[in-house]
């Protein structure tokens, strides 16, 4: 039996290409595993979302991420840990004052604006996908239209009458075994995933309008990981059973 027979199963069940999009988490330079990042997407014909950490960025990633089918996102401020010993990693939780947090999203985008003029897109990606809901509001007013963390997105908390809602683009698929072997996740593992995440959907326990996201970290990938993208991406490329979404063409 195919590791991809449920997948299967629910996608002949959709009525139109399942949408995809492709975010890689902590750019900062040009390196030899961004090549091979670019590399993969090319062979996928996939446009690519970079988030890049603003206050490590190098002068060596403007050159290495020009191209049309490439956009910048924001990926925190430093990519540092805020949260207490005992708590789960987060730069952008209330473990800090609002106006110290924000001050450092301002600053994010302002410096990858300036340094990506056109390819930045106005997503928020927090690191460790872990922000607080207090963030929504002032992110909007500084100009960013997205939200991006991992897993099925949610209704966003009621706004103040008046106030436009910061949509969430998540992601959904990772191939690393980020609690185990820190490399590929079990093919079978991440078909199963796939398959309940698309059950969702199809069930209405989870939003079938937003575009499953595939989430990588070119630093940190092996062979088996590669491989394991690959594999993916081939499966859900073949027949027409999805299609690319470019982030920087959504409705934000």
């Amino acid at each position: 039996m195919s590791v991809w027979e449920a997948v299967d199963r629910e996608l002949e069940q959709l009525r139109a290409p399942l949408p995809l999009w492709w975010r890689d988490d902590d750019a900062v330079a040009a390196t030899p595993e961004l090549e091979t990042l670019k590399t993969c997407a090319a062979l996928f014909n996939a446009p690519l979302a970079i988030a890049v950490i603003p206050s490590a960025l190098e002068p060596s990633l403007a050159e290495a991420v020009k191209h049309p089918s490439l956009n910048v996102l924001v990926h925190g401020r430093r990519h540092a840990n805020h949260a207490p010993p005992q708590e789960k990693k987060a730069e952008f939780r209330a473990h800090r004052p609002l106006a110290e947090r924000t001050e450092e999203t301002a600053a994010g985008l302002a410096a990858l604006s300036a340094a990506f003029p056109s390819q930045t897109t106005p997503i928020f990606v927090p690191p460790w996908n872990r922000i607080a809901p207090d963030m929504r509001a002032p992110l909007w007013k500084q100009g960013y239209r997205a939200l991006s963390t991992y897993g099925p997105r949610r209704p966003p908390p009621p706004a103040p009458d008046g106030a436009p809602e910061l949509l969430e683009v998540n992601t959904h698929i990772d191939p690393i075994d980020w609690r185990g072997t820190r490399s590929a996740v079990a093919l079978e593992k991440l078909a199963a995933d796939l398959a309940a995440l698309l059950a969702a959907r199809r069930l209405g326990t989870a939003d079938p309008t937003e575009p499953i996201g595939v989430l990588t970290h070119h630093l940190v990938h092996d062979q088996r990981i590669w491989e394991t993208v690959e594999r993916l991406l081939d499966h859900l490329c073949d027949k027409g059973r999805c299609r690319w979404v470019n982030v920087a063409e959504l409705p934000i």
